[in-house]
């Protein structure tokens, strides 16, 4: 009997998470080296996102404008799209320091690993705009997310806050077992960024991430501006928590840490195996 319930754990995780990658069996051999590969996975997308993020300023100046701004809006959606689809099952494709906070206090991701995760971001985005400098120079001042003309900086930082709410409210939404829907939550969280660059990137850039804009702030040396995209995406995400605590209640399913510490963590394994499913609750 046991083994069944083992195997009917195991199916309904696999219904969660049908892009989980082959060779786990493998993968969770060591701690250690699972850590790694999630603070390597965390690199690797990140340094992507901010290469299209500000690679699409930098490119605009290089071809004198022959791509245009809603390409440039665009590009990091669809590149988000592709590494939760690639990879999310890794680290949980966070990105994003808005986003691994508030995984972190919604009970979904150990606060442990939040240092670790938020650094290898920050050097990500580094790495990202020197590479492009490196190849194209110095150009677009590098992809810098600054406030738009005649936009103040508080007014940017309630633009950013705005779209950083809803943002990691659509994060937290998809990855919730009681909401989860598949691979399709890269699609939502991919469009989302899509919807709110169309709209916003004039007034504040859109960045909706401390990483994007830390990035080309360090590389320039200027971190003039650099507090607006603290704050508002840090204060947008918690805002986001607390409306998902009204919405569906405290966090920490199954769903939702295998969404944010990524389906291979050996910790959602044993939860997925222990808890019973929806509707198994009152047999």
């Amino acid at each position: 009997m046991h083994g069944e319930s083992v195997a009917k754990a195991r199916r309904r995780r696999s219904a969660l998470f049908a892009f989980e990658p082959p060779g786990t069996d493998n993968f969770n051999d060591s701690r250690l080296t699972l850590e790694w590969r999630r603070l390597f996975s965390e690199l690797l997308g990140t340094f992507f996102l901010v290469l299209v993020g500000a690679g699409g300023a930098v490119v605009m100046a290089k071809s004198h404008g022959q791509i245009s701004r809603a390409t440039a809006v665009a590009a990091p959606g669809l590149m988000v799209m592709a590494i939760i689809l690639f990879m999310g099952a890794i680290s949980g494709a966070h990105l994003n320091p808005a986003v691994t906070l508030a995984f972190a206090a919604r009970r979904d991701f150990p606060w442990r690993r939040v240092p670790g995760y938020i650094i290898i971001q920050l050097i990500a985005a580094t790495l990202a705009c020197l590479f492009l400098w490196a190849v194209l120079g110095k150009l677009g001042n590098l992809g810098a997310t600054e406030p738009g003309a005649g936009t103040s900086d508080w007014r940017a930082m309630l633009i950013e806050l705005v779209l950083t709410l809803g943002l990691v409210s659509t994060i937290l939404g998809t990855a919730s077992r009681a909401q989860n829907v598949g691979t399709l939550s890269a699609v939502a969280v991919g469009g989302y960024i899509i919807l709110a660059g169309f709209w916003s990137s004039p007034i504040s850039g859109a960045s909706m991430n401390p990483a994007r804009s830390f990035g080309p702030d360090l590389a320039n040396w200027n971190f003039t501006n650099y507090w607006v995209y603290i704050a508002g995406p840090i204060a947008g995400g918690i805002i986001a928590v607390v409306i998902a605590f009204v919405l569906r209640g405290p966090g920490g399913d199954v769903g939702e840490q295998a969404a944010a510490r990524g389906a291979l963590d050996p910790h959602v394994e044993a939860d997925s195996q222990t808890t019973p499913a929806r509707g198994e609750e009152a047999r």
